[in-house]
């Protein structure tokens, strides 16, 4: 069965999937959406039997249907192998009555490794089969995480460009290294005087700038995407989470066709509506838990209907999430009101324009599959101290934040279902954060080095090699640039 994409503001209509990962945001400023979402075609039973490579296949032959076998086995193949630290790839820990799913033994230690390493392989394969010979040039913003491993995976890959845009003072001491010391000739790192929705809204607006296309086709480049509202990003997500069903039956913690819950630290909404997109194709899901950290944008949406960004930004130390435009929620917004394109495309008008929009009483009763709450930073802190005190399992504060609105829910609720939490970066990215919830007088006043090595001890997991490299790795990029300067830096960069 082939698969189309639209723009989910319908200026876009049957694109093949190839098509839809190289242009990465659709011409009219909408997300591509696929037309529908073929049934899983194997038991449940028989994917447990599978390892991570072949249940991934699995998954993403339903949504890339116009990639052929041998190749989409070959990006698979070539993303998934020892470049994680693990044999399972994403592998479930049971911790505090949940099952953490560990999507952080990639490279760069955070689950957007997951599909960023897949991602260059079938951007370049998309490239051939569509026969274009510009180079492709990344576009990218980055609230800590994508811009680190979206470098990792295009360092150096033939006919590609990647300029990463992150928020200068709005990024962890480790997650900031990690990309101004990132190696390859095809890299760009800036950081920009202003949060991560500026970052996004910049490189929106470039995407959208028909000028800057056409210089850069003249100079035979042409842009493209490495966020997750790239569907070539959000296609992989959905595999991991029909993995952790499969470890679960394999494990014997429920049988083929048992209900689990997945819940889902959540801030540009990508992340849980790959957990979305896994239902569709008949992942038995009970509920979708949406977890907030205090920029709780979400979190009143789904109690509301009502989309408000007109409030304070606060850092946190769940920095990936301190996003007040969740892009990927255009595309639930479209599945709830009927796949309407001309209703999705005004409700995004109003938020470009008010900053706002409220959806229909209609629309809301089409949310019944998630739940969303938030939680403090009192609360993060405190579910990692919990999860420390009862299971000696250290997690770091994006997964806090789930773990603690799960703990709570399952109190308030009652709902003993077994329950995925997508466990999203290695503690070692936020050690500060992470030995300050354990014992807050005892680590403070230690470097960032002392703090690597204390959580060592403290947690008996091995220091990652992640860490090990940004210890003595030269600075490579300082580029810093304001926000309406964005478009001049990718000029001079890219020379155009």
């Amino acid at each position: 069965m082939q698969v189309f994409y639209s723009s989910t503001r319908g200026g876009e209509k049957g694109v093949p999937s190839s098509r839809a990962i190289l242009n990465g945001l659709a011409g009219d400023g909408g997300l591509y959406v696929p037309d529908s979402f073929p049934a899983l075609e194997v038991s449940f039973d028989d994917l447990a039997r599978m390892d991570y490579r072949d249940l991934a296949y699995e998954v993403m032959k339903l949504f890339l249907t116009d990639f052929t076998e041998e190749e989409l086995r070959s990006c698979i193949n070539h993303a998934y192998d020892s470049k994680f630290d693990v044999p399972e790839i994403a592998p479930l820990r049971k911790a505090d009555g949940a099952y953490f799913l560990e999507l952080f033994h990639g490279k760069t230690i955070a689950f957007k490794d997951m599909a960023l390493s897949i991602l260059p392989y079938l951007m370049t394969t998309a490239a051939r089969k569509n026969k274009i010979s510009n180079r492709i040039c990344i576009l990218t913003a980055t609230s800590g995480d994508t811009g680190k491993a979206a470098m990792a995976g295009f360092a150096d890959v033939p006919g590609t460009e990647i300029i990463v845009f992150f928020p200068k003072d709005g990024v962890s001491p480790v997650q900031k290294r990690q990309m101004v010391t990132q190696k390859g000739k095809n890299t760009h790192v800036v950081a920009i005087t202003g949060n991560f929705d500026d970052a996004q809204t910049g490189v929106k607006k470039m995407f959208g700038d028909r000028q800057l296309a056409e210089d850069a086709s003249a100079k035979e480049i042409q842009f493209s995407s490495a966020n997750s509202i790239n569907v070539g990003r959000l296609v992989p997500q959905a595999a991991y989470y029909v993995y952790a069903y499969a470890q679960l039956i394999r494990s014997g913690a429920i049988k083929a066709g048992d209900s689990i819950n997945i819940t889902v630290p959540t801030g540009n909404f990508g992340n849980i509506l790959a957990a979305y997109y896994a239902k569709q194709i008949g992942l038995p899901v009970k509920k979708l838990i949406c977890a907030s950290n205090q920029n709780n944008v979400l979190t009143d949406f789904f109690h509301t209907g009502i989309y408000d960004r007109n409030r304070p930004f606060i850092l946190t130390t769940s920095p990936s999430m301190d996003i007040l435009v969740s892009s990927n929620l255009e595309r639930l917004i479209y599945q709830s009101c009927g796949r309407d394109a001309e209703k999705t495309a005004a409700f995004m008008k109003q938020l470009r324009e008010t900053g706002r929009y409220e959806i229909t009483d209609k629309m809301k009763a089409e949310l019944g599959d998630f739940v969303a709450e938030f939680s403090s930073e009192d609360e993060v802190a405190a579910a990692i101290r919990k999860v420390y005190e009862d299971e000696h399992y250290v997690i770091d504060p994006h997964t806090a934040v789930a773990a603690s609105v799960y703990f709570r829910y399952r109190e308030e609720s009652g709902d003993e279902t077994p329950t995925v939490i997508a466990s999203t970066a290695s503690p070692y990215k936020f050690a500060r954060a992470v030995l300050h919830a354990i014992d807050a007088g005892k680590f403070d006043s230690m470097t960032d080095e002392e703090q690597f090595d204390a959580l060592h001890e403290v947690s008996g997991v091995k220091i990652p090699n992640a860490i090990e490299e940004i210890r003595t790795a030269p600075v490579r990029h300082k580029t810093v640039s304001s926000v309406e300067d964005m478009q001049k830096t990718v000029r001079e960069m890219l020379g155009i």
